[in-house]
């Protein structure tokens, strides 16, 4: 008979404290803005030295790519709980105000998944890749209702995130422009109904 599995202590000591730094950091960026991360305050946050850091991330900006791994997999989670009906306006609907309601809730996450808001900063394409299989949830979610056309994809998010834009710049908390939701998903949907196909390129 096989015993419990050993556990192996110092890896969990290990991860407990790296998640103690990751929700130090996220606070601090919630309130300072992500420029406002300094290794120095953020280790005298979790009550550490500042060269300790360095024994869980060895950059600041591996610290940013650990918060965007998790902003990034929030997204995909909260992209498939969003309900599907085969109708496109609903299902429209659905969608934006899913996209838009995440990204205001929370402007710093907004900012670092997607705007390029720290100079230098390229998640590692590990992290990447699970931004990219949010985004190709969105297409299958969007091909459902006959929206596959990469152009009007592009169109679609602009819509979203312009509106996200001008919610979290001009009226952060409220809701002047989130409750343009509707009427975007409409206009959208009336756009896809009078273009069914890509106008064409005019060739020189």
């Amino acid at each position: 008979m096989l015993g419990n599995p050993i556990r192996d202590r110092r890896a969990e000591r290990r991860e407990a404290t790296r998640a103690e730094i990751l929700d130090a950091a996220w606070e601090m960026v919630r309130s300072e803005g992500l420029a406002g991360l300094a290794l120095r305050d953020l280790a005298r946050k979790v009550g550490m030295q500042a060269p300790s850091l360095y024994s869980y991330f060895d950059s600041k900006h591996a610290i940013y790519d650990a918060m965007f791994a998790q902003g990034a997999r929030a997204y995909l989670e909260r992209e498939s709980l969003i309900p599907t009906t085969g109708d496109a306006l609903t299902d429209l609907r659905a969608g934006l105000r899913s996209f838009i309601g995440f990204c205001t809730e929370d402007p710093a996450r907004y900012q670092l998944l997607f705007q390029r808001t720290i100079p230098g900063f390229e998640p590692t394409p590990e992290t990447f890749a699970i931004a990219v299989a949010g985004l190709e949830r969105l297409k299958d979610r969007l091909a459902g209702i006959g929206v596959t056309d990469p152009r009007s994809v592009d169109l679609l998010t602009a819509i979203g995130t312009g509106i996200t834009d001008q919610q979290i710049s001009n009226d952060p908390g409220g809701g002047r422009w989130s409750r343009l939701v509707d009427d975007a998903a409409e206009m959208f949907c009336n756009h896809m109904n009078a273009t069914p196909n890509p106008p064409r390129r005019n060739r020189k």
